[in-house]
C-alpha cells in the first residue's frame, strides 16, 4: 500500500511540475480509484498534497526565472505586484480563483511566481480546492466505465480546444511580463516593497 501511495504521489507531483500540456490530474485520481484498493480518503489527500507541492515548486521556478529578465520587465512585474497587493479584495478573489477555477492552474502559478506575489496562500487555496474536486472524482470512480474514462482523458488532453486554451494561457503569461503595469497603476513604491513570502 505504501508503494502505491508513493507512486500516486510521484505521478501527480510530476504532472503538476509541468508548466503546460500535462495530462489532467483528475484522470490519475480516477484511475487510482478504479485500479487500486487504496481508500478514497487516502487517494484524495495524497493526490491533493502532491499537486499542491508540485505547483508550489513550479511557482518558485518561475520566480527564479523572473530574476533573469530585463530591468524593464522587473519594473513591470513589481508594479503589477504592488497594484495587486494594494487591495485586500484582490487577494480574496485571487484565492477563490485558485481554489475553484477551471482554468489551467500551471499558468496561474507561473503568473504569481513571475509577479513575486506570495506563493503559500495560493498553494493552500489550491490544496483546499483540490481536496474537494478530487473527493468528487475519486468517490465517483466506480461509476465511471473504463472506456468512457479513456475517451474523456483523450479529449481533455488532446482536443484542439484544450490545446488552444493552453496556448492562450501561455500567451497571457508572457503578456503579464510585457505589459507596462507601472504606466497603468503607477510605479511600485520601493520604500515599502517587501520581499514575497517564500
Amino acid at each position: 500500500m505504501l508503494a502505491e501511495y508513493l507512486f500516486l504521489f510521484a505521478v501527480v507531483f510530476g504532472i503538476n511540475l509541468m508548466p503546460a500540456f500535462g495530462p489532467p490530474t483528475w484522470s490519475v485520481i480516477v484511475l487510482f480509484g478504479l485500479n487500486t484498493d487504496l481508500p478514497v480518503a487516502g487517494i484524495v489527500i495524497v493526490g491533493a498534497l502532491a499537486a499542491a507541492l508540485g505547483r508550489y515548486l513550479l511557482a518558485h521556478g518561475f520566480r527564479l526565472l523572473s530574476h533573469r529578465v530585463s530591468h524593464k520587465t522587473k519594473d513591470n512585474l513589481a508594479a503589477a505586484r504592488a497594484a495587486f497587493e494594494r487591495r485586500r479584495s484582490h487577494g480574496v478573489l485571487a484565492l477563490v480563483l485558485f481554489a475553484l477555477s477551471p482554468l489551467p492552474s500551471a499558468q496561474l502559478f507561473g503568473a504569481i511566481g513571475l509577479a513575486g506575489v506570495r506563493i503559500l496562500p495560493f498553494t493552500l487555496a489550491f490544496f483546499s480546492g483540490r481536496l474537494l474536486s478530487y473527493s468528487i472524482y475519486a468517490g465517483s470512480a466506480e461509476m465511471v466505465d473504463n472506456s468512457t474514462l479513456g475517451d474523456t482523458f483523450r479529449e481533455s488532453f488532446g482536443s484542439p480546444a484544450a490545446m488552444i486554451l493552453q496556448v492562450v494561457m501561455l500567451a497571457a503569461l508572457v503578456a503579464l511580463a510585457r505589459i507596462n503595469w507601472a504606466k497603468i497603476f503607477g510605479p511600485a513604491d520601493r520604500s515599502v516593497e517587501k520581499e514575497a513570502d517564500e
